[in-house]
């Protein structure tokens, strides 16, 4: 599934550090209360025989620990810019070999390692077709019992409308069913859907694009969104993803407007053992072109540049995007090499407004899609392939469909399109 990653041996998890972070505006870190021993026949689910209650999960909201600070910036260019955040340098005691060809370092034909995380949930279709239950079973359930006549037509034309795919998407679909119905002289109902699976997985392969690293050093993504689309979350993911494939992080901490969304990202870079840049209440484009100027030194393979999320209707702050990109494009004058938009799965026809305003003020490289485990329809995705509202058929990298490390894998066309039209197969998911 994940193929454009050799497998390697998963870096080696770093050992817990108990740290007094000292840096203005960090969380002061400070000794969990005691509980009072309860009786056995008194535990409280989750508890041990001590009394201490052991959570069964920790929210990346919730950093456990501030990231240790170092006191000099390892670049070889003096001291660290006040507010920086740095992981300990054995961080990067099992960084990939510099001489290796970055390029086949992270191949994408490599199968993805199992986890015990991913192993938990199911399969990855299995998580897929579950978040697009909703839609797989509207159109899936119409293709039971049922003649192979005009009011099917008209059944599927209602539902992929439902499902958000849009007016433009729809007819295009249902244009290429019924002739190749006609011409293939289809009479089972089942075959009307094999059908259009193949024909929604060939209008969604123009959003299948691999996310080529190793193409510059250090490669420099600028990730952009609005509130709640869970931006800075995909950004930890990702770095989880590259990190298990041995490649070097860097992340910068660009949303200084969002209250705690600096710590947030920190919690993730302390998770996943990579160095995070941050400056409590600093310029965001200054954050941006000291972290580029860090993966540089560090030979970093991968910069993941956060950004505050704003509505492309506050024009000001779209600006202040602007403003981030020509910066970061003068500390490298390739940079940024990609420019991601996060997407709330669950915005329907909504995301395409933000995708055309985003691409106006930043041209887009690519879309990352978001909480298609909730009540996200999917449609919408047909409705960008086809340049509905005027939205460029912008390249779709990576989709979630859930909180965990592993729910984040790159958008291929043809089990979208399965998970989508639901049947036999999603039922077995």
């Amino acid at each position: 599934m994940f193929s454009f990653f050799k497998r390697k041996k998963a870096p080696a998890p770093q050992e817990s550090v108990p740290a007094q972070s000292g840096i203005p505006g960090a969380p002061e870190v400070q000794d969990a209360p005691e509980v009072a021993p309860v009786a056995p026949t008194e535990l409280p689910p989750g508890a041990t025989a001590s009394g201490a209650v052991v959570p069964d999960a920790v929210p990346p909201e919730m950093p456990l620990r501030a990231a240790e600070p170092v006191s000099e910036f390892t670049d070889g260019a003096g001291p660290a810019p006040a507010g920086v955040l740095t992981q300990p340098p054995d961080a990067w005691s099992d960084r990939p070999d510099e001489t290796s060809d970055p390029l086949a370092r992270l191949d994408r034909s490599a199968k993805e390692p199992a986890s015990p995380e991913s192993a938990s949930t199911g399969s990855w279709l299995g998580r897929l077709r579950r978040g697009l239950s909703r839609t797989g079973q509207s159109l899936g359930g119409l293709f039971s019992g049922v003649k192979v006549d005009e009011t099917l037509f008209e059944e599927l034309e209602t539902a992929l409308i439902m499902a958000d795919a849009g007016v433009e998407a729809t007819e295009k679909l249902l244009a290429e069913l019924r002739a190749r119905v006609r011409r293939q002289r289809i009479e089972q109902p089942e075959a009307v859907r094999a059908a259009l699976r193949d024909i929604l997985t060939e209008h969604l392969k123009v959003l299948e694009k691999p996310f080529v690293v190793g193409e510059a050093a250090p490669m420099v993504v600028m990730i952009a969104g609005v509130n709640g689309a869970g931006k800075t979350t995909s950004i930890g993911k990702l770095a989880h993803a590259l990190r298990e494939r041995r490649a070097s992080v860097l992340l910068a901490a660009g949303d200084t407007f969002r209250a705690a969304a600096r710590e947030q990202l920190v919690a993730w870079g302390a998770r996943n053992g990579v160095t995070v840049i941050a400056q409590e209440g600093g310029d965001p484009a200054a954050v941006a072109f000291d972290a580029v100027n860090a993966g540089r030194a560090r030979s970093a393979d991968v910069v993941l540049v956060d950004t505050a999320g704003r509505l492309p209707t506050q024009l000001h702050l779209m600006e202040e995007l602007k403003k981030i990109k020509r910066v970061i494009g003068k500390a490298e004058a390739s940079a940024p090499h990609e420019v991601l938009l996060v997407v709330d799965g669950n915005t329907g026809q909504n995301a395409l407004a933000q995708i055309r305003a985003f691409d106006a003020a930043l041209g887009l490289t690519g879309l990352v899609v978001t909480k298609l485990d909730g009540t996200a329809k999917g449609g919408t995705l047909a409705a960008v392939a086809a340049g509905s509202q005027g939205v460029r058929p912008v390249p779709v990298y990576w989709i979630g469909v859930g909180e965990g490390m592993q729910d984040l894998q790159p958008f291929v066309a043809a089990e979208f399109a399965d998970a989508l039209l639901g049947g036999p197969e999603a039922a077995k998911g």
